[in-house]
């Protein structure tokens, strides 16, 4: 199927799942407090509630945003000559195997359920602010207004009032320890909390990610609060198309500011501390080993979501986005290990399978031939070898324990998109591979 061909049909199924969607009355449910840390999202006005009971069974009528198959319950996969089958082992209520670039769904199950998603929301938070708070070393003095409504329970990075942080400080605060506290002090220079609320619910529609409907922007368990493995996939896609997001995802860990302090002499000092990223795939910690290519994403664990998690991956040349929400399972690292099997299955089974369907463009992508990568997207701030081959990592930031950015760039991908046409599928491909880190 030709590109352009391709893309006229992935409207159409937007189109028609949207329609579909307006016809369908949206009812939430309350949903009961969170514990942990938190991320929600609501999305097709189809089968709106927020389900809580780990039994629950999926909707009929989901959203076909991607493509029919998509919308149908439990599990899509179209197996061709030679393909692996699924992990038999697998309990997760809803889950997404995509490949990153050109978005084709190699596999999912009940992939538009709408359910609570925990702190992976954050990924939806960063996406949509990131571009507004770019300047890693501008600085914001808390004050304890910034702080107000953090649910009891939340995860939370250890930011104090009157002190001041950059910008920076705080993101690795949102992407490494998951702080709420983080999200609510940069949603307080965003202009509050409902104004952030409002951007995330904006951001989502743009994305398409039609099942997700924010009520707290740190993912806290709130009424109504929802999203689905489809679009917590999708919105992975699209916050890996920018730099620092890749980076901060992908930061293993990092120094963060504590207080300040007057010694004996009355000599003024500041602390720190250190932080670990929360997403034991990219860490090997709590008794689980580093996934070979782990990248990011995000992960989260709430009272009505339970575990979830969206994890991207690399290995020879193939880019995984894998999100698996809330395993039946209750054995420790569940979450993770589901996630893994299926990476694995992934990328044993990326060419010999029929996709069951497609992670959308945002309505404002360029979809057309000929389009150009602008400079930041195509990774040029990370540099090429210049002959499309694969060159090393960027530099390791300050403070990061030795273990650093688990994030590179393949150079070769860069030059096909450049050369005046998107292959056939990559109407809206990610700017460069993400590769793991040598850890030292």
């Amino acid at each position: 199927m030709s590109a352009m061909k391709k893309t006229a049909k992935s409207s159409l199924l937007v189109t028609s799942a949207t329609l579909f969607s307006l016809s369908l009355t949206a009812t939430a449910i309350a949903t009961g407090p969170a514990v942990a840390d938190g991320t929600p999202t609501p999305s097709q006005k189809a089968s709106p509630k927020a389900s809580t009971s780990p039994t629950a069974t999926p909707p009929a009528d989901m959203s076909t945003v991607g493509g029919a198959q998509l919308g149908k319950a439990g599990t899509q996969v179209n197996l061709g000559s030679g393909a692996p089958v699924l992990p038999k082992d697998l309990s997760a209520r809803s889950w997404v195997v995509a490949d990153a670039e050109s978005g084709d769904v190699l596999a999912a199950h009940n992939a538009h359920w709408r359910l609570a998603p925990a702190s992976t929301l954050k990924m939806l938070f960063a996406d949509a602010l990131l571009p507004k708070f770019s300047q890693r070393e501008e600085k914001h003095k808390v004050v304890p207004s910034d702080l107000a409504g953090i649910g009891p329970g939340s995860s939370v990075v250890g930011i104090k009032e009157d002190e001041t942080y950059t910008v920076k400080d705080l993101w690795l605060g949102v992407f490494l320890a998951s702080g709420n506290d983080a999200v609510r002090v940069l949603s307080a220079m965003n202009g509050g909390v409902d104004q952030t609320v409002q951007d995330m619910n904006a951001h989502a529609e743009e994305l398409q990610a039609l099942d997700t409907h924010v009520v707290s922007p740190d993912g806290y368990d709130e009424v109504g609060q929802v999203s689905s493995a489809y679009d917590l996939t999708l919105i992975a896609r699209s916050g890996l198309q920018k730099k620092d997001f890749r980076e901060y995802s992908s930061t293993v860990r990092a120094k963060f500011p504590g207080e300040t302090k007057k010694n004996k002499k009355g000599k003024t000092t500041r602390t720190s501390f250190e932080i670990q990223n929360t997403n034991r795939l990219l860490t090997g910690d709590y008794g689980l080993d580093v996934y070979k290519g782990i990248a990011g994403v995000k992960n989260g664990n709430t009272t009505n979501a339970g575990s979830t998690f969206t994890g991207v991956a690399e290995r020879d040349g193939k880019v995984l986005l894998v999100t698996v929400m809330n395993p039946e399972k209750e054995e420790a690292n569940e979450v993770y290990k589901e996630t893994a099997r299926l990476l694995d299955w992934g990328f044993q089974a990326a060419d010999k399978v029929e996709p069951v369907g497609e992670l959308v463009p945002p309505k404002s992508a360029d979809t057309g031939t000929g389009a150009q990568p602008d400079a930041e997207a195509s990774g040029e701030a990370g540099g090429s070898s210049g002959d499309g081959s694969p060159v090393a990592a960027s530099a390791q930031e300050p403070g990061s324990g030795g273990v650093g950015v688990a994030l590179g760039i393949t150079g070769g991908v860069l030059v096909l998109l450049a050369g005046g046409a998107f292959l056939v599928n990559r109407r809206w491909p990610l700017p460069d591979l993400v590769r793991r880190r040598p850890r030292r």
